[in-house]
C-alpha cells in the first residue's frame, strides 16, 4: 500500500550542484502531489495572467525530464530502509496517481 509509506523526494533542478534539494512527505500519493504543486507553481510564475492553469500527462514528464536529477527514497516496513527509485518510476507513479484522481 501506498499510504504511510515515508518518501523523500532528492532533486536537483538545474545543472548547478548547489541547486539540490529535497522534499519529505508521509506517503508516495502525498510526494507525487508534491511534485505536482511545484510543477504547477512552476507554470504560475511563467504564465502569473492565467486564472486556470491546465496541464496533461506530458507536460508534466517534461517537467521532471528537464530536471537534471531526480529520484525517490520510499521506506519499505519490512526491511526497516529506504529503497531508491528513479525518474521512470516516479513518472510511472504520477501517470496511475492522476489517473486514480481522474476516475473520482
Amino acid at each position: 500500500m501506498e499510504a504511510g509509506r515515508h518518501t523523500i523526494i532528492l532533486m536537483q533542478p538545474s545543472q548547478n550542484r548547489a541547486s539540490r534539494t529535497f522534499m519529505d512527505y508521509n506517503s508516495i500519493n502525498h510526494a507525487l502531489d508534491g511534485l505536482c504543486g511545484l510543477y504547477e507553481r512552476k507554470i504560475r510564475d511563467i504564465n502569473p495572467m492565467v486564472p486556470n492553469i491546465t496541464y496533461d500527462i506530458t507536460d508534466l514528464y517534461n517537467f521532471i525530464d528537464g530536471l537534471a536529477d531526480i529520484s525517490a527514497l520510499v521506506y519499505d516496513h519490512s526491511i526497516q530502509a529506504f529503497l531508491p527509485y528513479d525518474r521512470q518510476w516516479i513518472k510511472q507513479k504520477l501517470f496511475q496517481h492522476l489517473k486514480k484522481l481522474a476516475q473520482r
